[in-house]
């Protein structure tokens, strides 16, 4: 038997490396989950050739999106701050590459300085058959099911962020996943919807199986899509506000700021590294807020915060304008900003449109 199957949980095509033990794992009053592939690593495996790279590339040799590592360091370092007492960090990783790559995956995130509760691979190497080379990429079912296996090992109200990529339907399979736990969805109409995303039988009903144990509510507070592919930022107002797609690491700073997960310290050591290390330009950072300002998810309040740090650490240009005007926060929830004026999509929405994406 291969070494990775002692160590893991593997059910299907899904396997799971644990690394906290249940008592810690259920502790966790809210979860960081991150999509590993083109989200935190900039990796490759849709195609033979992206695979194999991936799978000789060495620990120290993958490479982050940019800001990522310092962004996960910030949110660890405010979330243990909060949690005076934990030197933990509960954060997992899901990931698309076989099981076999699970330690030098687990070898880079401890060089960046992240020791993750879990990670989930998936057991990719049986398709590299020819027959089988288009479930390289089908992701859905996969991704569902590595959720709501999590989902089970949380405390009943936990609260999870999530982070996805355009790439691979993320804002489809994490909105999905919060329909599956609130129940907004029939158990025919879900069938439907895993048929048309290409989920095989034999996965939909390890998924509503699944259903029926977690518990009935929603755990899903917010949820970040790194555009890698470019799509149109527009095209995710039909997953309500909850969902935000981000251009860069920086827009992602500048919301956890805005939604006081992040100290303001923080989002400069982002800013900083993707400068410095990742060769952005003082005008690009500005338009990324300028973008954030525009849509509406800046508020007034946050830029008034902001503004005069960044500029005096010569991070965006001293003579950076709003293109527009920002937002006064209309509605939020303790530290959580909910609303600003003028938006006009709902939270969460009663019904997505799942099969038909008008990119």
């Amino acid at each position: 038997m291969a070494e990775w199957r002692q160590r893991s949980e593997i059910t299907g095509d899904v396997v799971f490396f644990r690394y906290a033990t249940e008592a810690t794992e259920n502790s966790a009053d809210e979860v960081f989950v991150w999509d590993l592939d083109k989200t935190y690593l900039d990796t490759a495996f849709e195609t033979l050739r992206g695979l194999v790279r991936t799978i000789m590339e060495k620990a120290f040799q993958k490479r982050n999106v940019p800001g990522t590592a310092t962004l996960v360091r910030a949110i660890r370092n405010t979330w243990r701050d909060k949690h005076q007492g934990r030197s933990d960090f509960p954060i997992y990783f899901i990931t698309a590459s076989p099981p076999q790559l699970e330690r030098k995956i687990h070898q880079k995130l401890n060089l960046d300085g992240i020791y993750p509760f879990g990670l989930f691979c998936k057991d990719n190497l049986k398709n590299l058959k020819p027959s089988r080379l288009p479930r390289l990429k089908q992701q859905v079912g996969f991704k569902l099911q590595a959720l709501l296996q999590l989902r089970l090992h949380l405390g009943e109200n936990v609260r999870q962020v999530l982070w996805g990529d355009d790439s691979e339907s993320d804002a489809v399979i994490y909105s999905l996943y919060s329909d599956i736990c609130s129940r907004r969805r029939a158990e025919s109409e879900l069938r439907s919807i895993l048929r048309g995303l290409k989920v095989t039988g034999a996965q939909a009903d390890t998924i509503l199986k699944l259903r029926e144990a977690i518990p009935a509510n929603d755990p899903v507070e917010k949820v970040y899509i790194n555009l890698a592919a470019d799509t149109d930022a527009e095209y995710y107002q039909k997953f309500g506000r909850r969902v935000i797609p981000t251009y860069n690491t920086f827009q992602v700073a500048l919301d956890l700021f805005q939604d006081g997960r992040l100290l303001l310290e923080h989002v400069l050591l982002v800013a900083v590294d993707m400068v410095r290390n990742y060769e952005f330009s003082g005008e690009e950072l500005a338009g990324s807020l300028d973008d954030l300002v525009r849509r509406p998810v800046l508020a007034a309040e946050t830029l008034e915060k902001l503004l005069p740090r960044l500029k005096a650490d010569g991070l965006i240009p001293s003579n950076y304008i709003p293109a527009m005007s920002p937002k006064p926060v209309r509605s939020r929830v303790g530290d959580r900003v909910l609303e600003l004026e003028g938006n006009r999509e709902p939270w969460v929405p009663e019904q997505i449109d799942y099969l038909h994406d008008y990119r």
